[in-house]
């Protein structure tokens, strides 16, 4: 980012804290009424982007490589989760088409869409999958730690009640007084996940070891979280929540991807040969 940049990033900031009102779930910006987490959503997306320029060097990949597949799967996500959504109920689409796609829809089956068009892309482009994931591990850290800051802002995710004294009041709510403030306890984890898997991607032996140390710790950590959490979706006798079924399949893949076979180490360490013998022959 250039010196103009970072100059008109500043100015702007003042600007939206000097004549901005937060509203719950909204920034009312003169006439113009931004929803928070909508912003928030769009810096961590700029953070984390920002980042994966900055890994991509540690996992040899080449920067602008990694750039261009971030940007497909923001594009992806956005347009499989909207793709679902009309899906649901075309009917209310066509009557409603602008509400329609405004609604927040990212939902687990948009996630899991978004994973096989970015695995697909990832395939075409010969780029290797478990590479991108160590790189994209600590910039979807930052990127949880934003969305977590932009939940206690908007005062959203609310935790269950609590007598700690650093429990919170939600806004608006008269009924369940102080409880606990999940979003900051997602954001702490948040940022020190993104600590250690940036130093354990500078120390990695073999790819796949910082998405599988991401996903395990990162599920584990969301699956404690949520016994924090008010409950959202109701499903009965249910063992567990939706979010908690997904937390555990994130434990399982990222110890799996940990348990990969020996040879994936070979491989990279083939790799790492043949980069280091092609340098010396441009060398020479």
């Amino acid at each position: 980012m250039g010196l103009a940049s970072r100059v008109s990033l500043v100015v702007m900031m003042f600007l939206m804290q000097s004549v901005a009102v937060v509203l719950p779930g909204f920034l009312r910006l003169g006439r113009w009424h931004l929803p928070v987490y909508g912003i928030f959503a769009a810096v961590g997306l700029v953070a984390a982007l920002w980042l994966s320029q900055r890994t991509a060097k540690l996992v040899g990949i080449s920067a602008e490589k990694l750039w261009d597949a971030g940007m497909f799967a923001v594009v992806a996500a956005f347009v499989a989760s909207r793709v679902l959504l009309v899906a649901m109920d075309f009917r209310a689409f066509l009557r409603f088409p602008v509400l329609v796609l405004a609604l927040p829809s990212l939902t687990y089956s948009g996630m899991l869409l978004t994973g096989i068009l970015v695995w697909i892309y990832l395939r075409v482009k010969k780029l290797q999958v478990l590479d991108v994931m160590d790189a994209w591990a600590p910039c979807a850290a930052v990127l949880a730690a934003v969305l977590s800051l932009g939940h206690y802002v908007e005062g959203t995710d609310a935790g269950m009640p609590t007598r700690l004294p650093w429990g919170v009041v939600t806004p608006g709510d008269n009924v369940l007084g102080k409880v606990h403030p999940v979003e900051i306890y997602a954001l702490i984890a948040a940022l020190g996940m993104c600590e250690l898997l940036l130093i354990r991607l500078k120390r990695r032996q073999r790819a796949g070891q910082v998405a599988g140390l991401a996903l395990a710790a990162g599920g584990a950590i969301s699956f404690l979280l949520d016994m924090l959490r008010q409950p959202v979706d109701s499903f009965g006798g249910a063992w567990l929540d939706p979010s908690q079924w997904v937390a555990l399949g994130a434990v399982l893949v990222g110890v799996g991807i940990l348990a990969y076979p020996k040879s994936s180490s070979i491989v990279y360490e083939m790799k790492l040969r043949g980069d280091g013998e092609r340098s010396m022959k441009e060398l020479v």
